[in-house]
């Protein structure tokens, strides 16, 4: 009897257990076999649900992050390019403003305010029409007769397809930029003046073969207005 007893209490123990921990006792064996739980507690069923959507939306995000950190940078822009302007001796412009306004013609006082360098000086700028101030303070541009021949070849190529309001940079052959000392524009401060022109008409560089490289001339132009002239020309 006392056999029996303990026979009964070992198995309400292990039954006892087995409700605790949702096992039970598999019937041929006696052993204990663990059961999903699942299939235990409907509650369990529920969870596990929840934590296989949470697993998905897990695995998307990281395939969309993956894929974003993998995937090629966009492609830049191409950055712009000077052409050639026809009929001009090689002078080379790039419009960084388009204007709207008139072109000049021939005849035409044509008013612009620059930005003059010289590419072998490393960019020097020996001339700006905006540090040219009037009685008020206000910059001065530079005026000229469009075709007459008294600015280097290299502006009025630049402004000759130009609109008012428009800017342009341009790079000036030596062909087309200063052939003399008195060609326009012409920087009003003598040191200026006389560090431009021998550097570019240096004798020695020039017998060197330097020729086709001292007079190079970058200019940043603004048409500022045209007045129709009355100036009759040659």
């Amino acid at each position: 009897m006392e056999a029996m007893a303990t026979i009964h209490c070992c198995c309400s123990a292990a039954a006892s257990l087995d409700s605790r921990f949702h096992y039970k006792l598999s019937p041929p064996t006696g052993k204990s076999t663990p059961q999903p739980l699942f299939l235990l507690h409907p509650s369990a069923a529920v969870l596990t649900r929840r934590d296989i959507s949470l697993s998905a939306i897990v695995s998307t995000s990281s395939f969309f992050i993956f894929s974003f950190l993998l995937s090629p940078p966009p492609a830049k822009p191409a950055p712009p390019e000077f052409t050639e302007l026809p009929n001009s001796g090689g002078v080379k412009a790039l419009d960084l403003r388009v204007g709207s306004g008139d072109v000049p013609a021939i005849g035409d006082q044509v008013s612009i305010h620059y930005y003059g360098r010289l590419a072998a000086k490393q960019g020097w700028r020996f001339d700006s029409t905006y540090d040219h101030k009037d009685a008020t303070g206000e910059p001065t541009p530079f005026v000229f007769t469009f075709g007459s021949g008294k600015v280097i070849s290299g502006i009025e190529s630049a402004v000759m397809s130009m609109k008012v309001g428009g800017v342009r940079r341009v790079i000036i052959p030596p062909s087309q930029g200063y052939q003399n000392t008195s060609q326009e524009p012409l920087p009003p401060n003598f040191f200026d003046r006389q560090r431009l022109f021998t550097t570019i008409f240096n004798p020695t560089r020039l017998a060197n073969g330097e020729g086709s490289t001292l007079g190079i001339l970058i200019f940043d132009i603004e048409l500022v207005s045209l007045k129709q002239g009355q100036e009759v020309l040659p």
